[in-house]
């Protein structure tokens, strides 16, 4: 019985990351909740790079030794490499990133792994992770949109004369150029990128040395850590700094935005690829089959894209929603804030990429699309012009003349440019043979030259423009 223990006394290997407080270990289940590893094991790059900065700050305000300082840091490149090759051991009973890699540093160099530890707190390393990690996140995201416009703009430029419906209401409205619909789509991704650097800019501010939430009264340089882990300037209020969220909830907002522009694009190339479009023919590369129709080719990439838009806002919701009612500073709810990053990025750039690819992939059926437009007079507007700029009528009695001879072609199974001269007459006598010159979609889209229109000489001025503005 001498070498029984105490019924009360500590479990110390059971505790020792968090002191003397607690006399007994967790439960098992608060283990498995507790713990985070799973997760933020991804920040593993981030946390060790953000300790070295710190070992080191420690060292140059005379806080910790030199000795010290470069034993942990020796310790901290081999962790990584170990990491790296995949020989590290995760411990759920250490609960995250930060208790992994300390406890490996205190078994590689000893008692001087717990210096690194001083004027800081798991709230602000953590903080600090997480903002270098969506820092480079937005990098990675970025560079794929920068890959998703260039196919989007050679493409356009490829079909810069190609004619095809446009639509409103899903309804064929006037004629355009396939290559100015697909730069719709690269003014949109230029907007997702100017959001994800806008809150790339506004994250990049550091909360190494905030500690738990006071700051610290060691005597910490926050400026050489900021600018050792490329950050601008450490972030202003200890308070903030570790409480703050809103550069994840950011990317999730920007990433949000950017799922529904891929979703609608996928969206369009689902249409164009199915019976009564054949706008575009996806190969076998981007397209399934079917388990029991064998005649079927499936757009399934597109409909994945499409699909995965769900997660990428489901994410936002999700972080949100943990935020909502924190009071500050940080709460353990905080540690459900990484998964739906990790989860939208990967989401995002798996989209990317296939986005990108689909757009290298497919062919336009440029006899398909033109064929499309003899359906609808999609003409009527230019009539309409044609009756302002010659006629002079106002355009509201323009529109109505229009609507009438629109009516009059649909009763007689004929395009408004089949339609007698003296059937139009009966309506507007004043109209010329003149008014067939714009009835043909060539010319309809030809006309459209005004700055941002669908002419083709526009589009192929538009593609160099915008490879200029976003090289």
């Amino acid at each position: 019985m001498t070498n029984q223990q105490p019924k009360n006394a500590p479990d110390k290997a059971a505790n020792a990351m968090w002191g003397g407080r607690f006399a007994a270990g967790p439960a098992a289940i608060m283990e498995r909740i507790n713990a985070s590893i799973d997760v933020d094991r991804r920040l593993y790059t981030q946390d060790i790079a953000a300790s070295r900065a710190h070992a080191a700050m420690l060292v140059a305000t005379g806080i910790i030794t030199a000795e010290d300082g470069d034993a942990i840091d020796r310790g901290l490149e081999t962790i990584l490499g170990e990491i790296d090759a995949g020989q590290f051991k995760f411990s759920a009973a250490l609960e995250d990133i930060h208790m992994n890699v300390e406890a490996r540093l205190r078994e590689l160099i000893g008692p001087a792994a717990g210096r690194l530890h001083t004027a800081r707190s798991r709230n602000d390393q953590v903080a600090t992770d997480f903002r270098l990690w969506v820092r480079d996140a937005i990098d990675q995201v970025d560079a794929g949109l920068a890959e998703l416009q260039a196919a989007l703009l050679d493409t356009a430029e490829a079909e810069a004369d190609t004619v095809m419906p446009g639509y409103t209401h899903l309804q064929a409205a006037q004629p355009v150029t396939f290559g100015h619909h697909l730069l719709a789509y690269v003014e949109m991704i230029g907007r997702d990128r100017g959001r994800f650097a806008d809150c790339r800019a506004r994250l990049n501010e550091s909360p190494l040395g905030a500690a738990a939430l006071a700051g610290t009264s060691f005597p910490i340089d926050r400026s050489m850590t900021a600018r050792a882990l490329g950050f601008e300037r450490p972030m202003a209020n200890s308070i903030d700094a570790v409480s703050d969220r809103d550069f994840a909830l950011e990317f999730l907002a920007a990433g949000s935005i950017l799922a529904v522009h891929l979703s609608r694009f996928a969206e369009e190339l689902v249409l164009w690829c199915a019976e009564g479009f054949h706008f575009v023919h996806l190969s076998d590369a981007f397209t399934t089959g079917s388990s029991i129709m064998p005649q079927k080719k499936n757009p399934d990439a597109a409909e994945l894209v499409r699909g995965k838009a769900g997660r990428v806002i489901g994410g936002l919701n999700t972080l949100l929603i943990v935020m909502k009612g924190l009071p500050l500073t940080y709460g353990k709810d905080m540690q459900e804030d990484k998964e739906p990053v990790f989860d939208a990025f990967d989401t995002l750039a798996l989209s990317i990429a296939a986005t990108a690819g689909m757009v290298r992939d497919l062919e336009a059926n440029r006899e398909a699309m033109r064929a499309a437009t003899a359906k609808g007079f999609l003409t009527a507007t230019d009539l309409a012009d044609w009756l302002v700029r010659v006629l002079g009528l106002p355009f509201r009695d323009a529109h109505h003349v229009t609507g009438t001879l629109v009516a009059r072609a649909e009763d007689q199974g004929v395009d408004l440019a089949d339609l007698p001269l003296d059937a139009m007459q009966a309506v507007e006598p004043r109209i010329t043979q003149d008014i067939y010159s714009v009835l043909t979609v060539e010319r309809s889209v030809s006309s459209r030259s005004a700055f941002g229109g669908t002419a083709p000489e526009n589009v192929r001025a538009a593609v160099k423009a915008a490879r200029e503005r976003w090289a």
